[in-house]
């Protein structure tokens, strides 16, 4: 039986040839673009880049895939691909760009990039994530931090709380909330949110460095250790404070019940915020943003787009406007000022930016020079394919469980070693 890159392989050898056809004089900018924005700030930030696409002359072919943090979307992805009929550009990320690249299967950007100065514009962390072998094979298109709590004022009012700065402060805080009979968790039971609340309890119990030993080097004396059971152990106390209605709520979902006032914090990186904005929440005032308890500590997330092997000139011509459009100063500002997150490209003006922006890019400075920034886990960018979703299994069984600590990292070390 073939292996998937040997399948790749083969995909593209017989697209490539079939791509010897004679090049038409004026190509048609077109992209067919695969993404899984659909909540309501995302679907507005898609439509910018959509509406400034087609200012320039661009067709673009919308492909959204709902669901799953984009586990629905890599699906349909390989699936297209292995028939022969891969989209033009992807929404993807992390460690799954190199994987797809390793495999033959994105195109060359590099002379583009010369040609704009990426170099000049991305933070190395960034430059490593979208290029492969020296060469730019995707664009990235902002940097989110996954590390947030948002909280509803009012609910945090009612029991005299104040966000908290530690473990043990949310705990006491979840406690009061409780007590009163406001749920002080909003959370959606889906693998990648349990996941999200996970690696953030990890770099607050276990600090960078901890968090690097276990989901980048996959260290197995990291993965058995007793911090490792003390994470477990919050996410047992975290399990008691959501309402029994959570499983398979979808993130946005969640977040509204923040807004109403429903639930009173929810863990969720930057693109929350995007939801509370496009409801005519002001940061602040209607809701606030303050990390999740540890010590300096930023986890990185960043949607890129991939530019896949294709055949038509009209969608190379698509592919090089959209990855000239995406890195531009307009459309890093109009599109992370939609969706929460902030911009990819360096020396944006702040100017129309929120506090809970401002704050991301501060401390994100902040992080990276002492070390403490850390790339997600449960957002493929420090762990992608079989490894994230090893870790995610044993994470929701046990959220969703009465698995123990002990059970829990022994299941983690034992996932971790047979995914790799």
């Amino acid at each position: 039986m073939k292996s998937f890159t040997q399948k790749l392989a083969l995909t593209t050898a017989l697209v490539s040839s079939i791509a010897l056809g004679a090049i038409s004089a004026q190509a048609e900018p077109t992209a067919e673009v695969l993404h899984y924005w659909t909540s309501g700030s995302e679907a507005k930030a898609v439509k910018a880049l959509k509406e400034d696409f087609e200012a320039n002359g661009g067709k673009w072919v919308d492909a959204p895939v709902a669901g799953g943090g984009g586990d629905a979307q890599a699906a349909v992805l390989r699936s297209r691909v292995l028939s022969g009929n891969p989209p033009a550009a992807v929404q993807i990320k992390g460690l799954s760009i190199q994987e797809w690249a390793e495999a033959d299967a994105l195109g060359d950007l590099t002379k583009l990039g010369e040609e704009e100065g990426w170099d000049n514009v991305l933070p190395p962390l960034l430059q490593d994530i979208v290029k492969h072998d020296g060469k730019y094979v995707a664009v990235p298109v902002n940097i989110h931090r996954v590390d947030w709590i948002w909280a509803n004022p009012e609910s945090l009012a009612k029991v005299g709380g104040e966000p908290p700065r530690t473990w043990e402060e949310f705990n006491a805080l979840a406690d009061k909330l409780q007590a009163a009979g406001i749920t002080p968790l909003a959370h959606g039971g889906q693998p990648w949110q349990d996941g999200t609340v996970f690696e953030t309890v990890v770099l607050g119990m276990g600090g960078a460095e901890f968090f690097n030993k276990a989901f980048v080097e996959k260290d197995h004396a990291t993965l058995k250790s007793d911090t490792m059971k003390k994470v477990f152990d919050q996410m047992r106390k975290m399990r008691g404070y959501v309402d029994a209605d959570f499983s398979g709520r979808d993130w946005n979902l969640a977040t509204s019940m923040v807004m109403r006032g429903e639930a009173a914090m929810q863990i969720m990186g930057d693109w929350a915020k995007g939801e509370f904005l496009a409801a005519g929440k002001v940061p602040g005032k209607d809701f606030l943003c303050v990390p999740t308890p540890s010590k300096g500590g930023y986890i990185l997330n960043s949607d890129s787009f991939a530019m896949f092997n294709v055949t038509s000139d009209d969608d190379k011509a698509g592919q090089q406007l959209l990855a000239r459009l995406i890195l531009g100063e307009k459309f890093q500002e109009t599109f992370n000022l939609y969706k929460g997150s902030i911009p990819a490209r360096m020396g944006v003006s702040t100017e129309k930016f929120d506090e809970c922006a401002v704050k991301s890019m501060v401390d994100l400075q902040s992080a990276s020079e002492s070390g403490a920034l850390v790339g997600s886990m449960a957002h493929e960018i420090a762990a992608a394919g079989a490894v994230r979703g090893a870790i995610l299994d044993v994470v929701t069984e046990h959220f969703n469980s009465d698995m123990t600590s002990d059970v829990a990292v022994e299941r983690l070390a034992e996932a971790v070693e047979l995914a790799e």
